[in-house]
This record gives structure tokens, C-alpha cells and sequence, in this order.
């Protein structure tokens, strides 16, 4: 029987972490579509209940997306009524983005389905395992979690 191909790159953990990422993101992604929502577009609504009232800047600066993508999907949110732009009640010529009512009830379900795809992507995983692979991935990865 022959040796998978790319034996030394298949090793490398950076390899691995890549591989299970892009899963992680495609059951992600996947489970966000049933409920007609995007990724990125997950992520500002989720920044901006975090947040709110958050002016636009700031937004796209903590969630780091460039202004103009971040303009884009604000356009999205709002032409479904999930988000509000109104002028900044500390600074007027910003933008203040808050959250709908519809928008917290969408969210709720997004929630809950990358909660899902997550479990799903994990489902290998006993519980012990899920919670020392979680404490060995935010200390690779710079993160506070």
C-alpha cells in the first residue's frame, strides 16, 4: 500500500490546525446559511449587540475588517433590519450602529447553530479533551478566549 502523499507537510500541526479550521468554518458557514446569514456578517452583528452603541470606525477596527468591507455588510444588516445607523449622539458626523429588535432574535439562532456546528466539529472529543484542546489553542494563539 502507498504512503499518503506529503507525508512531512501532513505532520505539521500548523498543517492539522489549517485542515480542522477550514472544517470548522465550513460546518460553520453551513449552519449560518440555514438561517440566511454569512460569517463575516455573523461576526459584526455579533460585535455590534456586543458593543452597541458603537460607532462604525470602531466597529471595523474591533473586528478588523477593512472600512469598505465593513460598509458592505452594514448596507446587508440594515437592508434586512438588523441593524440601525444613526447619527452618533456624542460626535455627529460618525455613525452609531445598534442592534433590532429582529436582529437579537437572528442572532440568538445563529448562536445557537455555530454552537451545533462547533459541538459537531468536536463530537470526536470527550468533554475533558474539548475543554484542554480549548486551554492549548487560546495559549497558541496569542488569545485571552
Amino acid at each position: 500500500m502507498a504512503e499518503a502523499p506529503l507525508p512531512a507537510i501532513r505532520s505539521l500541526p500548523s498543517w492539522l490546525l489549517g485542515r480542522a479550521a477550514a472544517r470548522g468554518r465550513a460546518l460553520v458557514a453551513e449552519a449560518l446559511a440555514a438561517e440566511g446569514m454569512k460569517m463575516w456578517h455573523h461576526v459584526v452583528l455579533s460585535a455590534v449587540r456586543d458593543l452597541a452603541p458603537v460607532a462604525q470606525a470602531d466597529l471595523g477596527r474591533g473586528v478588523r475588517l477593512d472600512p469598505k468591507d465593513l460598509v458592505g455588510i452594514l448596507n446587508d444588516l440594515q437592508s434586512a433590519g438588523l441593524v440601525l445607523r444613526e447619527p452618533d449622539p456624542t460626535d455627529r458626523r460618525k455613525n452609531a450602529v445598534s442592534l433590532t429588535d429582529e436582529g437579537a432574535r437572528l442572532l440568538k439562532r445563529c448562536e445557537k447553530a455555530a454552537r451545533e456546528a462547533n459541538d459537531e466539529l468536536l463530537a470526536p472529543l470527550s468533554a475533558a479533551e474539548r475543554a484542554q484542546f480549548m486551554k492549548l489553542l487560546i495559549r497558541i494563539s496569542g488569545t485571552q478566549g
